[in-house]
C-alpha cells in the first residue's frame, strides 16, 4: 500500500518537530523513521495523534518546519518578558512568605 502524504512533522520539543517518513500507517498507528538522524535505526511506531502535519514531499516538511520555527522566534521577546515578569513575581511570593514565618515567630 502506497502511504498518500508519506512525510511528516513530529513533535520533538517546544518549538521544533523531526521529519518522519511514514513507511506504513493503520487506522491509529504509523511505522516510520527519521531521514535526519544520525543513525538511521530499526522502523518505529507511533500513534497517529503523533503526527503534527503531513506532507507528500521531505522537502515541502522542511519548508514547513522553517517557516514555522521563524514564526516561534517572533514570540521570544514576548516570552522573555513574560518569564522576567513571572521570576519578580516568584521572588514578591518567597518575600512574602518568609515574611509571614518571621512574623508569627515574633
Amino acid at each position: 500500500m502506497t502511504v498518500q502524504r508519506p512525510w511528516a512533522l513530529m513533535r520533538h520539543h517546544a518549538g521544533w518537530a523531526d521529519v518522519f517518513h511514514i513507511d506504513s500507517e493503520s487506522t491509529d498507528s504509523i511505522t516510520g523513521f527519521y531521514p535526519d538522524r544520525e543513525t538511521v535505526g530499526p522502523p518505529v511506531t507511533y500513534s497517529v495523534r503523533a503526527i503534527l502535519a503531513r506532507f507528500e514531499t521531505m522537502e515541502a516538511a522542511r519548508a514547513a518546519r522553517e517557516g514555522a520555527v521563524l514564526e516561534w522566534r517572533k514570540h521570544d521577546a514576548a516570552v522573555r518578558d513574560a518569564e522576567a515578569t513571572l521570576r519578580e513575581a516568584e521572588k514578591a511570593r518567597e518575600d512574602a512568605w518568609l515574611k509571614c514565618l518571621k512574623g508569627a515567630a515574633a
